[in-house]
Order: structure tokens, then C-alpha cells, then sequence
């Protein structure tokens, strides 16, 4: 039987791709979006996974959601937590509610939907955590306090729940991204991206491929013995 993977962040960009390659692994795969019904409806349309509307932010939402996946396909086995924003801005200029909405995305996040889905987990005997951290949160940057704080979160709890999952067969793991040629990094001025590129040893911009073989590697059943780790996916731009 298809283990059942959840995505969160899952029907764009980095998360998208993360979505495709779980599905090709013969994984079952439930993507989840926040707000864009567009996207996610031709993402379905195009790769056949499911898209499912629920704010990542709201332990509530995400307790309903966890409860309906495995009522509909079962209990979910790997989950992905990929959702993140960014709200860039110097100190000076950062509002709490900049702050905010960033640890609550991309960190709150993780805390809700791996409490949702760890008993279970442990019940089988059996899961898979992916928690999608960043070069920015191991290395810092400049109008970041807010994300970089939120991704350096992401690598202490991943460490911290391996160890409660260790003996249940749950593993849990990072990977942090470098830069990725998402619309996100598309969008930055192409004189900055110049030189951003040029600090990247193997001479580019990541593919959101890259990261998906990534967390196709660490949710395989046979990655019993990788846990608690961070795996860096930057072209080494950053070697940590």
C-alpha cells in the first residue's frame, strides 16, 4: 500500500516540485496551499495530486485537515513541511507583525502539523519528517532577523524531535536550500542576482529538482539511519 505524504506548501515552486518526485517515488501525495485556488487547481489539473486548502499557521485548521486526509487515504506517513514567506525588512523598519507572520509560517508551522501527525506515527511504528530550513537561516541575512531566525528554528527542532522519534522508526530531518531559481529569486534585480550567483561555487542557481531528490532520498523507507540531520543544497555557497 502507497505510504501517504503530506506537503504543505506543496502546489508551488520548491514545494511543487517536492510534490511531483514524492508522487514518482509511488508515493500518495496530498499538497497543501494557503490562499492561491488558481495555482493549485492547474497543479492538480496537470500532475493529479491532490490540492488541499488549509492555513498552516492554524493548529486547528491543521488538526481537521491531518483527521480528514486519514479518514479519506489513510494515516500520513511523511509529511513535508515546506510552507514558508518571507517579510524582508531591516530592524529599523520591521513591524512585530512582520515578525510574526514569518515565525508563525515557517516555523509555527512545523510545531502544528508534526504535533498532528507524530502519534500516529508512532503508532506504526513508522514516519518520515522533512522540514525545509535555508542557507539564510544557517548563515544569516542582512533584512532577515524575522526568516533567518524562523529557519534556524527549523534546524534545532528538527534535532530536538529526532530524538523523541528515534526509537518509534520516525526519522526526522532538514534540508536547507540554497538559492533556487523559484519566482521568489527571480523576482530580485538581475544585477544583484549577478553577484549572488557569482558566490556559488558550482557556477548557478539551484533547481527546485535538486531539493525534491533531496526529500525523496531522507522519506525513503530504507533512510532508517539518517536522522536529526540537515542536508545543505547550495551549490556550496555555504559549507556548514
Amino acid at each position: 500500500m502507497s505510504r501517504i505524504a503530506l506537503v504543505t506548501g506543496g502546489t508551488r515552486g520548491i514545494g511543487a516540485a517536492i510534490s511531483v518526485a514524492l508522487k514518482a517515488a509511488g508515493r500518495t501525495v496530498v499538497a497543501s496551499y494557503a490562499g492561491n485556488q488558481i495555482a493549485a487547481e492547474n497543479f492538480t489539473a496537470v500532475h493529479g495530486i491532490e490540492a488541499m486548502r488549509f492555513d498552516a499557521c492554524d493548529f486547528g485548521q491543521c488538526v481537521a485537515a491531518v483527521q480528514s486526509i486519514a479518514s479519506r487515504l489513510g494515516p500520513i506517513e511523511i509529511l513535508v513541511n515546506n510552507a514558508g514567506i518571507t517579510r524582508d525588512g531591516t530592524m529599523s523598519r520591521m513591524t512585530r507583525d512582520m515578525w510574526d507572520a514569518v515565525i508563525d509560517t515557517n516555523l509555527g508551522s512545523c510545531f502544528n502539523l508534526c504535533k498532528a501527525t507524530f502519534d500516529g506515527m508512532k503508532a506504526a511504528k513508522f514516519g518520515r519528517v522533512v522540514n525545509i530550513g535555508s542557507i539564510n537561516g544557517q548563515a544569516g541575512q542582512y533584512g532577515q532577523v524575522n526568516y533567518a531566525a524562523a529557519k534556524s528554528g527549523i534546524h534545532g527542532f528538527t534535532k530536538a524531535l529526532a530524538q523523541e522519534g528515534a526509537k518509534f522508526g520516525i526519522t526526522v530531518n532538514a534540508i536547507a536550500p540554497g538559492y533556487v531559481d523559484t519566482d521568489m529569486v527571480r523576482a530580485v534585480p538581475a544585477d544583484v542576482l549577478e553577484k549572488i550567483v557569482a558566490r556559488i561555487p558550482v557556477g548557478r542557481l539551484g533547481h527546485v529538482e535538486d531539493i525534491a531528490r533531496g526529500v525523496v532520498f531522507l522519506t525513503a523507507d530504507d533512510a532508517d539511519f539518517v536522522t536529526g540531520s540537515t542536508l545543505s543544497i547550495n551549490g556550496g555557497q555555504h559549507m556548514y
